[in-house]
């Protein structure tokens, strides 16, 4: 009879086998698996940073005002060109009512110098003798002014030294008697000495005074003089400035045309006005830069807008891209032209497909506010993100469902 443990050692063996073998199928379909896995992804970078990106034509007023008319809604589909709103124009047209008077002004003054050139040069030279007449004359009336006041300045230098003697009889006068006053005190000398000696210094006075009274009126005799100098040679200088003007016919002449040009530029000028007034008016109009969505309006009917101020936006659906942002790692082989398969996650049936359009200069954080300073502090490496843009083949979208800002998973076939 066999031995037990030999009989279960003959049972258990197949079972042992089966067990390798179906270990090794296991192992060897992971390995296929693994390899065909590999196969399939080492030539794909894909990412879930990724987004829809468009063009956003924000829409502002080139004039302010208050808004009377708006004929858009939101989310509503317009073509470029169409009326958006409409701004009060009557602070427009009466900008434009005035300048355009200014220029009808403009265009009088430029008729009538043009008609004032003719008849200066008509004009006569008979006035020329009679300026230079008058011209002598007056001179002569100069000269003879000015010897008065020649005269009068003598007049005043003699009553000045007249003031100064005067003043030196008083200034004696006036030392003796304070001292015959003492003396007198004392009775050393008699009455009719210090009333002498007092008559004496009032006598002084009154010479001073008149002598004074000599130069006021010396110096007004200047002044009455010099006015009369400064009066003529006034008539002088206008006599002379006709002369002049009777003399200088080519330079008037060049005067009045120097004038007509100058109101004939005015006239350019204020046309310029008329236009500008015109283009101001034109802007209370706004119009649809492109096609696309009316959003984000923020403006109503009756509302007081500024010039520049931000109204809506235009959001144009058939011109959108993906940017997505792929690890530095995944970029290496990626190259502009490279295909790409593109899934939304708002449409999750649909795949789109596009190319590589470009790759961005430098990392998002580089465009951040504040960018990472790796020579300070402590330095930590962080994977980082370098955004690319893909653009999708046309005509995958023409029901416009894609909007920018949906969220997108890309794969870039780099080989």
């Amino acid at each position: 009879m066999p031995d037990l443990n030999e009989a279960t050692q003959m049972e258990n063996k197949p079972s042992s086998m089966r067990r390798w073998i179906i270990l090794g199928a296991i192992l060897a379909v992971a390995a296929v698996g693994a390899f065909g896995y590999y196969e399939h992804t080492k030539f794909r970078e894909e990412t879930d940073d990724a987004q829809l990106d468009g063009r956003l034509h924000a829409v502002s007023s080139r004039a302010g005002g208050t808004v009377v008319k708006l004929l858009v809604k939101d989310n509503q589909f317009v073509n470029a060109g169409d009326v958006l709103l409409e701004i009060d124009t009557r602070d427009y047209d009466v900008a434009l009512q005035q300048a355009e008077a200014d220029l009808a002004e403009a265009r009088a003054n430029k008729a009538a110098t043009a008609s004032q050139i003719p008849i200066t040069q008509t004009s006569t030279s008979s006035e020329t003798s009679r300026a230079g007449a008058s011209v002598q004359a007056a001179r002569a009336s100069v000269e003879s002014a000015e010897r008065q006041v020649e005269a009068a300045k003598a007049r005043l230098e003699s009553a000045k030294a007249a003031v100064n003697s005067a003043r030196s009889n008083l200034d004696r006068n006036s030392r003796d008697l304070e001292r015959y006053r003492a003396l007198l005190a004392k009775d050393e000398i008699s009455q009719q000495q210090f009333d002498a000696t007092n008559s004496a210094t009032d006598a002084s006075k009154a010479q001073v005074e008149g002598a004074q009274a000599q130069v006021r009126e010396a110096e007004q005799s200047i002044r009455v003089a010099q006015a009369q100098v400064a009066e003529k040679r006034a008539d002088v200088a206008k006599f002379q400035a006709e002369e002049r003007a009777t003399q200088s016919a080519p330079q008037e002449i060049a005067m009045v045309k120097a004038k007509a040009a100058s109101n004939a530029a005015r006239v350019q000028q204020m046309e310029a006005a008329v236009a500008k007034a015109k283009l101001n008016r034109s802007y209370t109009t706004v119009v649809a830069p492109v096609s696309g969505l009316v959003s984000q309006r923020k403006v109503e009917t009756g509302q007081v807008v500024a010039a520049g101020q931000p109204l809506l936006a235009v959001v144009p659906l058939d011109d959108v891209w993906v940017v997505a942002n792929f690890k530095e790692s995944q970029v290496g082989r990626m190259r502009p032209g490279q295909k790409v398969e593109i899934h939304v996650d708002a449409f999750k049936d649909r795949t789109f497909t596009g190319k590589v359009d470009s790759i961005a200069a430098a990392t998002g954080s580089r465009f951040s506010l504040l960018p990472p300073e790796n020579a300070t502090g402590n330095y930590v490496k962080v994977v980082q993100r370098v955004p690319v843009k893909i653009v999708l083949d046309p005509n995958q979208d023409r029901e416009h469902l894609l909007r920018p800002g949906m969220s997108v998973i890309p794969t870039v076939f780099t080989e």
